[in-house]
């Protein structure tokens, strides 16, 4: 059996293995709340944009509209969030979070704050907010269509 390299070079690998861990973290943390990381992240969001449209809140969660539309049926269907078509314009739908969804929200906030107390003590406090800076500039990257050629 061979054995597995523990370091890789692949980016998205590397960033998949962290991501999915710290995932399982907040997770826990947040299983007495009902809500899962990925969808407190969401309720976030839509409170933070008030009504946003389903295009402007896909693109803060760089997300697309199959898989927001996906995310969204859960929270839709527990009474978190509605969506609605834009009165201004039909073409665009509009997602609110309810007051449900609002108190849901609230109650996860301990939980959530459990969850990055323990990130940070393991990470460290400033290592914790410069990997969030260094993600948040990885997440706004525009990439080349091809890699410029190595210089040698």
């Amino acid at each position: 059996m061979a054995k597995l390299e523990a370091v890789t070079r692949c980016n998205v690998t590397a960033l998949r293995k962290a991501t999915r861990h710290v995932s399982q973290l907040y997770d826990e943390m947040l299983a007495s709340s009902g809500l899962r990381g990925t969808q407190r992240s969401i309720l976030v969001n839509i409170e933070k944009a008030g009504s946003p449209s389903m295009g402007e809140l896909a693109a803060a969660l760089v997300l697309d509209r199959t898989a927001l539309n996906h995310n969204l049926k859960p929270l839709q269907r527990d009474g978190l969030v509605t969506i609605t078509v834009d009165r201004n314009d039909r073409r665009t739908k509009l997602v609110q979070l309810t007051k449900r969804g609002e108190a849901r929200l609230a109650d996860s906030q301990a939980a959530w704050k459990g969850a990055q107390d323990r990130f940070e003590a393991a990470f460290g406090i400033k290592e914790a907010a410069e990997l969030r800076r260094t993600l948040e500039l990885i997440a706004s990257l525009e990439f080349p269509e091809r890699p410029a050629a190595n210089a040698s």
